[in-house]
C-alpha cells in the first residue's frame, strides 16, 4: 500500500469516473468507498462538463456531496450557493451562433440555469439520451430567455478538425473534448484545475491535500493540479500521462482501489 496521504477532500468527474457508460449507474463499490471516506471526514466534490441541469445520475450518493464544480469549472455551486461564474462574453457566443448558422451544426448553449441544444435534431438528442441517458437536452425556455441568462458553457457537436478552424475566432474563449463527436468551450482561463483552487480556497485546506479522479481530456488540468490525480484504467492515454496514478476501469472498481492504494481507506 502507498504512503498514508492526509486528503482532505475528493473531487469527481461524473461521466466514465463515477457513472459507468455501461450501465448509467454508479457501482455499489464507488458508492460505499464514498460512504467510507466521508464518516472519516474527507468532503467529496463533483467535477463535470456537465451543468447543474443535466446532473442526473447522482442520486446514490447525492447525500454524500459537499458541492459541485459543473461546465468544466465556469460555475460552482456550494450548499446552492453560486460562489463562481465565468462567463463566455456575448460576442463570443454570437460567433459560435454563426458557425452554426452557416455550417449547420448543432451546439448546446449552457446558461446560469438552463441549457439549449441550438440547431438541434431528433437525431443528436436520441445520441445524448444514449451517451448521458438524459431524458430531455433543451430546458422549456426560448433562445430569448437562455440569451439573457451568462453563458458559462457552449458544447458544438463538431469534429476536432472543424473545432480547430473556428477556435481562432473565439478569443476568450478555450476548447476541451472528453468525447469524439464534441467540444466543450469555455471562457479562456477556465478549467476543472482552477475549479478546485478555488473550492479549496472557499474551505481553507491547501490544493496538496486534493484528489482527484477522471478519465476525459477536460480532465487533465485537474489531475496535474490535485495532490494526488488518479486516472480510470479506461482513460486515454494523454490523461492517463498526466496522472500520478492509473487505476482500473469504472466498471471494474477503480474507484474503490485507488482510494485504497492511497491509504485514504
Amino acid at each position: 500500500m502507498e504512503k498514508k496521504r492526509d486528503i482532505k477532500a475528493l473531487f469527481f468527474d461524473i461521466d466514465g469516473t463515477l457513472v459507468s457508460f455501461n450501465t448509467h449507474r454508479i457501482p455499489r463499490s464507488t458508492i460505499e468507498s464514498l460512504e467510507a471516506a466521508r464518516q472519516k471526514g474527507i468532503k467529496i466534490f463533483i467535477a463535470t462538463g456537465r451543468p447543474l441541469v443535466y446532473i442526473n445520475n447522482l442520486n446514490d450518493i447525492a447525500h454524500l456531496i459537499d458541492g459541485y464544480v459543473t461546465t468544466n469549472g465556469a460555475c460552482i455551486v456550494i450548499d446552492g450557493q453560486v460562489i463562481a461564474c465565468h462567463a463566455i462574453p456575448d460576442a463570443d457566443v454570437r460567433t459560435m451562433m454563426r458557425f452554426c448558422d452557416e455550417r449547420n451544426f448543432p451546439c448546446i448553449l449552457v446558461g446560469e440555469t438552463d441549457a439549449l441544444l441550438y440547431r438541434g435534431t431528433h437525431e443528436v438528442e436520441e445520441f445524448f439520451h444514449r451517451l448521458l441517458d438524459l431524458q430531455q437536452v433543451s430546458s422549456p425556455v426560448s433562445l430569448e430567455v437562455l440569451l439573457q441568462q451568462r453563458i458559462t458553457q457552449m458544447t458544438p457537436i463538431i469534429t476536432a478538425d472543424v473545432e480547430a478552424e473556428i477556435m481562432p475566432h473565439l478569443p476568450s474563449c478555450v476548447s476541451s473534448r472528453w468525447y469524439p463527436a464534441f467540444a466543450d468551450v469555455t471562457a479562456r482561463g477556465v478549467d476543472k484545475g482552477e475549479g478546485i483552487k478555488a473550492v479549496a480556497s472557499h474551505f481553507g485546506f491547501p490544493v496538496e491535500a486534493t484528489m482527484a479522479f477522471g478519465d476525459g481530456g477536460n480532465d487533465t488540468r485537474m489531475l496535474q493540479v490535485a495532490g494526488i490525480g488518479v486516472a480510470m484504467g479506461n482513460a486515454n492515454d494523454p490523461v492517463k500521462a498526466a496522472a500520478d496514478y492509473v487505476t482500473t476501469s469504472v466498471d471494474d472498481d477503480g474507484v474503490k482501489h485507488a482510494l485504497e492504494y492511497w491509504g485514504v481507506l
